[in-house]
């Protein structure tokens, strides 16, 4: 099925909520997001996991820092500790590229070993080459609005990332903000965790607090962590009636992934577009 649309702020929440309501999504080629790539076959974030997913028909979110020298590469720590098994524990933005690139990412964890051994980080302009309409990729931008120039320069020089393929996601709202104002043909939708502690406990986000945040840093969308409790039918109603679309992260059970779509969310990110959807259409016999 069609997954819905991006919708702008500007539109009345009425007519907002019209266009969102078009089509219900469900898992499938396009409303399945592969997290980090297909990480559960390939090492996170390099390119045999970005491959993984579009050659299943998927499309992917990546993350991405800033090397030393102004390098956009793919990473999701803060250190290069955890997939280089410890070779290099510095912060990603104090190391040049040239020794960046020498980093083998292919062999930390379980995939210590495999095929994938000396696998480095992928620069950002070899990840926007596989990108493809209707194969989505996700750009998820860790650091503050430092790197936007540098990210922007990237897609000035390629020709297979247009703003139909290609969006960017960030937790940071002063990031969200610079890619809107740098790039502003581009989506960008702000990542939120679903829980909040308030005196003590853990609350649900409300549907109200999102909006604020997503008017304040001029975002299309949401991309939230998945919790049943928070994201409910009625938040997802509530926020595509301010005029944002909803989609989730990381789901990797297709009961849980089938209910976030059942609930209205656009997409679901998850470590194992594949499987999910060849459970959803294949379900196993009792």
């Amino acid at each position: 099925m069609r997954t819905r649309t991006a919708v702008s702020v500007a539109l009345a929440p009425a007519v907002a909520l019209a266009a969102f309501a078009l089509s219900a999504a469900e898992p499938g080629y396009t409303t399945l997001i592969s997290h980090r790539g297909e990480s559960h076959d390939a090492p996170e974030n390099t390119l045999p996991a970005y491959r993984t997913a579009v050659e299943g028909g998927f499309g992917f979110e990546c993350d991405v820092y800033l090397s030393k020298d102004g390098r956009v590469f793919t990473f999701h720590d803060s250190t290069l500790k955890r997939t280089t098994a410890g070779a290099n524990t510095k912060a990603c933005g104090e190391v040049p590229w040239a020794e960046i690139e020498k980093l083998d990412v292919g062999s930390w964890g379980k995939w210590k070993g495999s095929k994938f051994a000396g696998t480095r980080p992928a620069l950002l302009e070899e990840v926007l080459a596989l990108a493809r309409d209707g194969r989505e990729i996700y750009v998820e931008v860790k650091p503050g609005p430092e790197i936007v120039p540098y990210i922007k320069k990237v897609f000035a020089a390629q020709r297979n990332a247009t703003p139909k393929n290609v969006l960017f996601i960030s937790f940071n709202a002063e990031t969200c903000r610079a890619l809107k104002e740098a790039m502003p043909e581009y989506r960008v939708y702000w990542l939120s965790v679903a829980m909040r502690r308030s005196g003590g406990k853990e609350r649900p986000v409300t549907a109200e607090e999102v909006v604020e945040t997503l008017k304040a840093t001029g975002a299309d969308g949401l991309d939230i962590q998945f919790v049943r409790e928070a994201v409910t039918a009625d938040f997802v109603r509530k926020v595509n009636a301010a005029g944002f679309s909803v989609h989730v992260w990381t789901v990797d059970d297709l009961s849980d992934a089938v209910e976030a779509f059942k609930r209205g969310v656009a997409t679901v990110t998850t470590n194992r577009a594949k499987h999910l959807l060849d459970l959803y259409r294949n379900p196993p016999r009792p």
